[in-house]
């Protein structure tokens, strides 16, 4: 973990940076959505930290989607944070980052999840310690080799301006994070994910983030053109609401930002929440007919596979 000290110049160069994606997302997200836009709601707490919420609702791609942004502090770290590193328990923060889920409307188009964030530890005794987090990572409800083949290479070749072993360790990272221990599947076919990041100081791994975090919309938008205006029927509707209870199910037991936000007595429960789908469903006992296109995520797209 990188102990070197950031001027605060730094630290307003990441806040700006990540207002910024905010922005382009919302602006990008909307013109594909073509007739709902992006609600803001500003926020402010008393114990420390601001933020701007996001959120567009059905719309005509859209169902529902938020992109937050926050800038939290408190003075002592939850244990979701201090898990890896007892030695900062105890210690104050500050947190910042970018967070989205989108929830399209038609089960042919995937749900998406992106975020990236800036961490900074300070305690008593121990020089200040900081690191990046995030990543992004696609949830079809109905699988295409191409969509997921596009996904992972847009990713790829933004990994690979920072060098070539980054996408590799990143999704694999990825595949082993976005699991469902309890279901024993994967969330969705992966993308990247990278935490504690800071190596090669701080310069190199901001620039690392920036490039990342521009190739989402890379990533996604061609994908929602291709499926948007896919017909398709009330059991794919269905289908699609029961898999969304996975993805539930992941947020509130195993996600990190989720936990830290709910731990860390600084969070904001309705930007927290915002994640979670509008309607979702959990059917007992309930298993696709085999041979089905619902039976295929299974067994051809919800396991580690190289897609690029």
């Amino acid at each position: 973990m990188a102990t070197n000290k950031i001027g605060t110049d730094d630290v307003s160069n990441v806040r700006n940076y990540l207002l910024g994606l905010q922005d382009r997302i919302c602006n990008a997200l909307e013109s594909v959505d073509g007739s709902a836009t992006f609600m803001t709601d500003a926020w402010e707490r008393d114990s420390g930290g601001s933020g701007r919420s996001r959120v567009i609702s059905n719309g005509a791609v859209f169902e529902k989607g938020g992109v937050n942004f926050s800038h939290v502090f408190g003075d002592k770290l939850p244990p979701s944070a201090t898990a890896t590193r007892p030695d900062l328990a105890g210690g104050s923060f500050q947190a910042m980052g970018v967070s989205l889920v989108i929830h399209p409307g038609n089960p042919f188009v995937p749900t998406s999840h992106a975020n990236f964030r800036f961490f900074i530890a300070e305690k008593e005794g121990h020089e200040p310690v900081w690191w990046f987090g995030g990543g992004y990572d696609l949830t079809p409800y109905y699988g295409f080799e191409e969509d997921c083949q596009h996904w992972h290479r847009t990713a790829k070749a933004a990994c690979d301006k920072s060098g070539a072993q980054i996408y590799q360790r990143f999704k694999k990272e990825c595949d082993e994070y976005f699991y469902l221990k309890h279901r024993q599947e994967p969330r969705g076919v992966g993308g990247l994910f990278f935490d504690d990041f800071n190596e090669g100081g701080f310069a190199d791994s901001f620039e690392m983030v920036k490039v990342l975090g521009d190739s989402y919309l890379d990533a996604y938008c061609p994908i929602v053109e291709r499926r948007k205006d896919t017909p398709y029927s009330e059991t794919n509707k269905q289908f699609q609401c029961y898999r969304r209870g996975r993805y539930v199910e992941f947020n509130l037991v195993y996600d990190r930002g989720t936990l830290f936000g709910l731990q860390s007595g600084v969070g904001r429960i309705e930007s927290i929440l915002m994640s979670l789908p509008p309607v979702v469903r959990w059917d007992y006992n309930w298993h696709p007919e085999p041979g089905s296109e619902e039976a295929r995520l299974y067994t051809d797209f919800l396991r580690p596979r190289d897609w690029v």
